[in-house]
């Protein structure tokens, strides 16, 4: 895709089993596996498919990935500023929330650029507070358990933004993240070799034009081949599987009506909306 002119192709015809189908979408899985393979028909289709980028409907940036990873804890800064946050919704910060660690979100809250993140009424009616993190993402190339850190860049394919939809306050990591539309996704997946160094990029998140969180990938507390390396210690990592690394500092509530942007240099950037979910 060229971004300088506004230009996207449609490649997937290239990919052996291309179908619309999102569920499974064992096409998306076999060009994350063997995009390398792939990658002269993937150019030559490239060639003669073009159209605006303001005339496609971008879908999620990761199709159904079997698993959605994510990093708790990952800036220090981030850290410091959730004991206010948790003394204000939970009466305080547990000690082991402090310390780094991964966990699990549901790959049903996944959605794409454009998309609305939809606020559930069941927190809002408890006093919740529903917060936006704006964190660089990468999606996984080529399947691995007990991957080492030294190996761990061979396994990614590339990187995207994602944003991790939050209920604030007590209870389980995975259930407070994992609502529908909780993990906005795009606006396409950078390949590897296009991003020198990924922690190196300034991650940005403005609601209605204000910005919130900007900071750079370089205050992460643990690098990406050691979250490759810890997460792929306790689970497989499959083709397509997302990991996010962690949310920076700048955390705060998002309300209906509001529009949310999240950049991260590099990649490009996503705009989405804030609406109450559906029949609340």
């Amino acid at each position: 895709m060229d971004t300088a002119e506004g230009v996207i192709a449609d490649v997937t015809s290239a990919v052996p089993g291309h179908t619309a189908d999102p569920f499974g979408a064992g096409w998306w899985v076999r060009m994350c596996r063997e995009l390398e393979t792939l990658r002269a028909g993937l150019t030559g289709v490239a060639r003669d498919s073009t159209v605006p980028l303001r005339d496609a409907r971008l879908r999620p940036a990761a199709l159904n990935p079997s698993k959605i990873i994510a990093c708790a804890s990952n800036y220090s800064a981030h850290v410091g500023e959730m004991m206010a946050v948790q003394e204000r919704v939970a009466g305080g910060m547990e000690a082991w929330m402090a310390e780094f660690d991964v966990f699990l979100k549901a790959p049903s809250s996944v959605i794409g650029p454009g998309e609305a993140v939809l606020l559930p009424a069941a927190p809002l009616s408890e006093g919740r507070e529903i917060h936006h993190e704006c964190e660089l993402a990468l999606v996984i190339g080529k399947a691995g358990a007990h991957i080492p850190a030294d190996r761990a860049v061979e396994h990614i394919l590339g990187y995207t933004i994602c944003l991790d939809i939050t209920v604030r306050g007590p209870g389980d990591r995975s259930r407070r993240k994992s609502y529908d539309t909780f993990t906005p996704t795009g606006p396409w997946v950078v390949t590897r070799d296009e991003i020198a160094d990924p922690h190196d990029l300034e991650i940005t998140l403005e609601v209605d034009g204000e910005v919130r969180q900007r900071v750079s990938t370089s205050g992460m507390t643990v690098r990406i081949p050691e979250i490759v390396a810890q997460a792929s210690a306790c689970m497989t990592l499959l083709p397509g599987d997302l990991i996010l690394t962690g949310a920076p500092p700048g955390v705060g509530q998002i309300f209906a009506g509001e529009r949310l942007k999240a950049s991260i240099s590099g990649i490009g950037s996503m705009e989405l909306t804030v609406a109450a979910a559906a029949g609340d």
